[in-house]
């Protein structure tokens, strides 16, 4: 029997994509990674089994995510298109990388996934997969089923006895992992509407927060945070206590129409609390230590190294030389920044670093005592 290894996340179309495969002769052995998306992985295994998965992996990736895919990001600044953290886009490499270490374990000549034609994820991972192995074969169920909507695969998994959660009413299709939440479909398919309270998964509404600021000071060691207000933690766990701590606040939300790798436009939306959070603490910090040129050409690059990791070309050799660059600029970034968060805004209040080029003597229009 062929075998096919699935990257499997437990929704609707991976759910759908293991009967859809088993029904034409495949042996299918499911992939769940671990990103820190907060769900019960143990219950998306056994949902796996019961949709008719023969084995299923499953792989506590998270401190590889932070520290090979967050981490090299946020020294880079890379935001796409100003305004999405590409939280779904790290995942999907590393993502790649185990499906076909995994394919290679269990010598299945075949890997799939459940995405669609018409969103960015398809290239990611097929386009991972061939940098990693040539050889490997993709399938794609949702490409090439006959499901014409997500209603559609909610009856075929209806009819098939399969375990889902979404419903016609709730239709969003999120993916969540440490990083942010990414949310499109359903209601949000309409640029004109605003996106209803209940489609945000983590953030309070900004009129929903503390009518009372929030001060946080963020410190930073060679470009990578290191401690909030004092207080050291893992790089995990720093994250996480900054999606509380944003999320309370209403920070991070952000409403784009964004240019898909496929040519079209899509209406998105997303929730990414410490992401902005230390995106703009590192932006800050660095603003006060880089020169002026090495500023300015490196906000080039992270726009150039946003759209690789955006159009899943996270393993090829230029983004790899980029990354030697960005690593030369982070060597004097240390210090710390504070931020005041109040009501979805986040702003920068103080900084200081040993590196600082701002000479408070040069520019000053004030007069110092002993300085003429």
């Amino acid at each position: 029997m062929k075998k096919v290894l699935l990257a499997y996340s437990g929704g609707l179309d991976t759910s759908c994509c293991v009967t859809w495969l088993k029904e034409r002769g495949f042996k299918v052995i499911c992939f769940i990674a671990d990103l820190g998306q907060q769900e019960n992985l143990n219950k998306i295994k056994v949902r796996a089994i019961k949709t008719g998965a023969s084995k299923v992996y499953v792989k506590d990736l998270r401190q590889e995510f932070v520290k090979d895919f967050i981490l090299p990001t946020l020294k880079a600044d890379a935001i796409y298109e100003g305004k999405y953290l590409l939280a779904t886009a790290l995942g999907r490499p590393l993502i790649v990388k185990y499906l076909v270490d995994i394919a290679h374990k269990e010598k299945a000549k075949y890997v799939a996934h459940g995405c669609t034609g018409k969103g960015n994820d398809q290239v990611r991972f097929e386009g991972g997969t061939k940098t990693l192995d040539p050889k490997l074969k993709t399938i794609a169920p949702v490409k090439i089923w006959d499901l014409k909507s997500r209603e559609e695969e909610i009856d075929y998994a209806k009819n098939k006895r399969i375990p889902i959660d979404v419903t016609k009413k709730k239709i969003y299709s999120i993916d969540k992992n440490l990083w942010g939440v990414s949310i499109e479909c359903g209601a949000l398919e309409d640029p004109w509407a605003e996106p209803p309270k209940s489609a945000y998964q983590w953030t309070s509404a900004p009129e929903d927060a503390p009518s009372k600021p929030e001060y946080v000071e963020i410190y930073f060691e060679k470009g990578e945070p290191k401690n909030i207000n004092g207080k050291s933690y893992s790089l995990i766990n720093l994250i996480k206590k900054l999606n509380d701590i944003g999320s309370k606040h209403g920070i991070g939300r952000a409403d784009s129409i964004e240019n898909r790798v496929i040519g079209l436009k899509s209406r998105e939306i997303y929730e990414a609390p410490a992401g902005t959070i230390l995106h703009l603490a590192h932006k800050e910090l660095e603003s006060m230590v880089l020169d002026g040129d090495t500023q300015h050409n490196k906000e080039l690059i992270a726009i150039k190294y946003a759209k690789l990791i955006y159009a899943g070309r996270w393993f090829i050799k230029e983004k790899k030389a980029l990354d030697k660059f960005i690593n030369q600029t982070q060597k004097n970034i240390t210090g710390t920044i504070r931020l005041k968060l109040y009501k979805g805004s986040c702003v920068a209040v103080g900084r200081k670093s040993k590196y600082s080029l701002y000479n408070k003597k040069l520019v000053t229009y004030s007069s110092i005592k002993g300085v003429k």
